[in-house]
């Protein structure tokens, strides 16, 4: 089984965590009604997606 012949120091092991970060979700402007939505999935206040209706929604 393998062993570590050392200690790991703190600042090797940070360094490695450095890119553990969240992300914000991105976003982009639905064409059709110019609210934000998530990029490639269906408009959450229109239904559109990819210019035609894709969920019919109830006003």
């Amino acid at each position: 089984m393998a062993v570590p012949k050392h200690k790991t120091s703190k600042s090797r092991r940070d360094k490695r965590r450095t890119h553990w970060k969240l992300q914000a979700p991105a976003v982009v402007e639905c064409p059709q009604c110019h609210q934000p939505k998530r990029p490639h999935r269906v408009c959450p206040n229109c239904g559109y997606y990819d210019g035609r209706v894709a969920v019919q929604k109830e006003s």
